[in-house]
């Protein structure tokens, strides 16, 4: 094992195409560079918070901090699993995968971002597939969580397409604006009657328990 206090540097998630796996500090490096280069169109924002709106140097810095700060602040059954996505071992963007007091409410959420010369290729979907299929059959989830602005058709038509369902609206500011945000949410029965891209994953018998803690019951 590469990772001998901290194992989740060696799990692996992979469909035939994308690798996911948490960044270390070079890959953190490679994700910053990449959301300099865009995300998004620069008049949209699709982010709760707009820290792509962030000049350079201070947009690459806090991508580094926000990698660290996650890894610093993690515990089992409260984490953020910010898994880089690699396509032929290039990076192309971010999928996270999160919980609060998972062992007790089995349930997940879900966030990511593509570089925009990795968009319209299906990659979202495949890499979002990939962290649900984690959530529901290797760490035993059994509902999954997402949302978008109502005008980031892009990502809500990735929920769509993988079963779940609209589970409520709020508003809230973007750049200061009040703006609709859509939630979404994916039950383990609805995600088990849909096929998928086969997934693998490698490496977790030695992290479970940065996932779930040694004296909870997940079944």
């Amino acid at each position: 094992m590469e990772n001998e206090f901290w194992p989740l540097f060696d799990l692996r998630i992979r469909t035939s195409r994308i690798e996911i796996r948490l960044p270390n500090d070079n890959a953190l490096g490679d994700l910053a560079r990449l959301a300099a280069k865009g995300i998004h169109d620069p008049v949209a924002m699709p982010f709760l918070y707009p820290w792509t709106d962030e000049p350079s140097p201070l947009l690459e810095r806090g991508m580094l901090k926000w990698g660290w700060r996650h890894r610093a602040e993690w515990a089992s059954n409260n984490w953020t699993f910010n898994g880089a996505v690699f396509v032929n071992g290039e990076v192309v963007g971010v999928q996270s995968l999160m919980a609060t007091d998972f062992a007790a409410l089995r349930a997940v959420k879900s966030g990511s971002w593509l570089g925009l010369a990795y968009q319209g290729q299906g990659i979202g979907k495949e890499m979002r597939t990939a962290i649900l299929h984690f959530a529901f059959e290797a760490l035993g989830a059994l509902e999954a969580h997402s949302g978008g602005f109502i005008d980031n058709e892009s990502s809500l038509r990735v929920s769509r397409a993988l079963g779940y369902e609209e589970c409520g609206r709020r508003t809230v500011l973007r750049r200061g604006i009040p703006t609709e945000l859509l939630e979404v949410r994916l039950d383990k029965s609805q995600w088990n009657t849909t096929p998928h891209t086969k997934v693998e994953i490698s490496g977790l018998d030695d992290c479970r328990d940065f996932f779930i803690a040694p004296d909870s019951t997940v079944s």
